[in-house]
This record gives C-alpha cells, structure tokens and sequence, in this order.
C-alpha cells in the first residue's frame, strides 16, 4: 500500500510538472512569435519612414497610418549625418548623449538595429527595445513559475497537515482499541474472581479465568506485531476461520447467526495467525453490528488458480454511497459507537503483511454487504 501511495504521489509531481512545462514552453513560443511581429511592424515603420524621404508629391494614406499606429515601441532612430529621432520614450532629449547611448545599448541588445537603406545606400540606423506588453510578457513565465512553486508548498501543508491529523486520528483510536479489547476480558475476570470468592467449585471459574488471560495474551500479541513485521508460516486457513467463528458464536446474539463454508476441508496459505484472525474478526464484527435484529453473516471460502478467496456477507443496513471509498480510511465508521479503526487496521494486516487484497464488493443502505479477503495459497 505504502508503495502505491509513493507511486501515485511520483505520477501526480510528474503530471503536474509536464502541465507547468507546456505552459511554459507555450508562453516561449508566444513571447517568440509576438517579438516577431513587433520586428515586422518596425520594419514597416521602416519601410514607412522610407517612402516618407523618396516620396514626392503628397503622401499616402497607408504610410501615415503607419507611422502614426506605431506609440508603444521605444525607438531610436539614427541618420549617417548625425540626425536623431526618438519615438515613444518619455523624458529623453536629444542633447543627453550619454543616455542616449545607454539606451542605444540596450535596445541593441534586445533587438538586431534595423538598416534603413535608400537605393542600396545606407542612410540611417533604427534603434528599437521592447514594447511594455513584450516586457510584462517576459516575466510571465518566471510569475507562473513562482505561483506553481506556491501552489506545490501550500498542497504540501496541506498534505501534510492533513498526514498529521490522521496519524492523531490513528493513534487516538488505537487507544481507544486497545481499552477496548482489553476491556472484555479484565471484566470478565473481576466478575470470575467475585465469584471465587463465594464458590466451593472453585476449579470450574479458574478454567474460565485462565481463557480470559489466554485472551489478554493473544490481545497483547496482536498489538505487538502490528508494530513490528510479523513472520508468516505455512497455515490451515481452514482451521483459523473455524477458530475466529466459534469465537464470535459463542458471544452472539441467539437472534444473529454465523456461517462458514469451505471448498475443501483444509486449505494451506502464508499467515500469521493472530493477525490473521484479528483482520477476519473485525469484519465480521462489523457486519454482526451492522444486522439491527436477526440476520446472518456468512463466510466462504474458495481457491481460485494460486489465489484464496474469503468472502464475508451480511443481510444488515448496508454502507451508504458517499462512504464506500472511505471506508478503510481511519476514523470513517457507520456506527453510532466506534473509533473507525477495524477496517483500516485489517487492510494493513492483509495489504501489507499478508501481501494480499481486501476489498467492499458491494453494498447497498438496507441490503447488506459484501467484502472480500484475497490471500496466496501455498500448494
């Protein structure tokens, strides 16, 4: 599971990377094209200027609008015998040569200077920087950049604030799990022990005592290997169900019964058997709380090719639609009473220690459940 989530965080960086990307290079490309177009228009500023020196008679229309459109590129425009013409820069005099200079400097260098030739002879030099638009345009890539990178640190927070919440949500509920398992069986001792107190058949409560700790052990056991990697040795499947059902039986309700069918009497699989049994027994617990008065929860076992499947199905109150994607996620519970932990707890065990799948096949408000639990067998 930790390697899914690791691989889908990867896809989404890649994903998100090759969107800023496009977007960037396609603002390359936009900011190339329009400096393209400003070089054609001063070319035809140009061109216009050049009618205007070898025309005689009146001038026409087309080259007057031509040179009168042009008011947002800068330009310096530059005679062989010294004359100058500025267009469009603000607060720039003729006579301040060493600004002139400057700015002839740099237009220079954002723009190749345009030859204005007069029957092949050389006459004059303009001089041209960008225009305010292609200036602003010039720094939206790094704006887009810097919001992206904004965007991905505030996503992190977010992430991350909510990875915390939910570990406080995983550790609140372990606790509230752990009194609860614990709190059964210690119940039940207090009450054995009331009972010694006043029994001449003392032999008959200490055998039931000595379940309640055997119970205590097993609980103990199990929240010990949920925080270590448990080891998984050749099992009866078979058998372990059978445990974890007459288990429950015996603590049921008359009007709620259990069901276990098998293809084969026995069937080998890779378990740890504490575990194992934990996982299988908060499922049915859930579909044991899920029936309101009488019903049945029935287990069924299948081998299918290298795969065994367990499916647990209940006749109770179903899960509604807005939580069948949540329901393995800590904290998400259906019950009036409880912590949202069982189901999340049972899909590491199988996932991640089992290397198995456990999965909702179907449910539906007032219908009923069904999930599954899919293991490797071991032939």
């Amino acid at each position: 599971m930790k390697n899914n989530i690791f691989n889908k965080n990867w896809l989404v960086i890649l994903i998100s990377s090759l969107m800023v990307g496009v977007i960037l290079w396609n603002t390359y490309v936009f900011f190339q094209n329009f400096k393209i177009e400003e070089r054609n228009k001063m070319e035809l500023w140009s061109l216009a200027t050049l009618e205007l020196i070898d025309i005689d008679g009146e001038i026409s229309n087309l080259t007057l609008e031509v040179l009168k459109k042009n008011k947002t590129t800068p330009m310096i425009k530059i005679d062989t015998d010294g004359v100058v013409e500025i267009n469009n820069i603000d607060d720039l005099k003729k006579s301040d040569s060493l600004q002139l200079k400057k700015l002839i400097k740099k237009f220079s260098s954002e723009n190749e200077p345009i030859k204005i030739l007069l029957s092949g002879e050389h006459i004059s030099t303009l001089y041209y920087g960008n225009s305010e638009l292609l200036n602003k345009l010039k720094f939206y890539p790094f704006a887009l950049l810097f919001i992206a990178v904004l965007f991905g640190f505030v996503a992190f927070l977010l992430f991350k604030s909510s990875k915390i919440a939910e570990m406080n949500m995983l550790w609140s509920g372990m606790a509230k799990e752990t009194a609860h398992q614990i709190g059964t069986p210690l119940t039940s001792i207090m009450g054995w022990l009331e009972l010694l107190k006043t029994s001449s058949n003392k032999y008959k409560y200490l055998k039931e005592v000595e379940k309640d700790v055997e119970r205590l052990n097993i609980i103990s056991d199990r929240f010990n290997k949920i925080g270590s990697k448990p080891k998984l040795s050749h099992e009866d499947i078979c058998k372990e169900i059978n445990k974890t059902v007459n288990y429950l039986e015996a603590r049921l309700s008359k009007k709620i019964s259990l069901e276990f069918k098998s293809s084969k009497e026995q069937i080998n699989a890779l378990l740890n058997t504490q575990l194992f049994s934990w996982s299988l027994e908060n499922i049915i617990k859930n579909s044991i709380d899920s029936i309101s008065k009488t019903g049945k929860v029935k287990i069924n076992l299948t081998e299918e090719d290298d795969h065994i499947k367990i499916y647990i199905s209940d006749n109770g109150s179903g899960i509604k639609q807005s939580l069948k994607n949540k329901i393995f996620n800590p904290g998400i519970t259906t019950k009036e009473r409880g912590w949202g932990l069982g189901l999340s707890l049972s899909k590491r065990i199988i996932e991640e220690y089992h290397k198995g799948e456990i999965k909702l096949i179907s449910s539906n408000v007032g219908q009923g459940t069904k999930m599954m639990i899919k293991l490797n067998r071991v032939k």
